[in-house]
């Protein structure tokens, strides 16, 4: 249930980051506005508390695992909004990210 709740949570992480990243993006750079911009500074500030809900209490070892999410997230999001088809390396570095989430954050450990 604690891995579970884990990967729940890096993915809330994932849409809060990326999102809110996002959304400052589509402000500035497509000139959407400060409406958008607003809101990307808010997801963005809501990431930065899902983060400290990991079960794990190792600020650290979360942002680092974290960093894999961020990188796999990020592939998915320009795929579904806008249109980004990675191809294998993306994939490849991808999966390769998600890999070492894994053993950061769920290999067992000698205490």
């Amino acid at each position: 249930m604690t891995a579970l709740r884990s990967i729940l949570l890096f993915a809330l992480a994932a849409v809060a980051e990326i999102g809110g990243a996002w959304l400052v993006w589509q402000g500035v750079r497509e000139h959407r506005g400060w409406v958008w911009i607003g809101a990307g500074v808010i997801a963005l500030g809501f990431y930065g508390f899902v983060a400290t809900l990991q079960p794990d209490a190792d600020f650290g070892r979360i942002l680092a695992a974290y960093g894999g999410v961020f990188v796999a997230g990020s592939l998915a999001w320009g795929m579904v909004l806008d249109g980004y088809r990675p191809d294998r390396w993306d994939i490849t570095g991808a999966s390769i990210c998600l890999l070492g989430v894994a053993v950061i954050m769920y290999a067992p450990r000698m205490s």
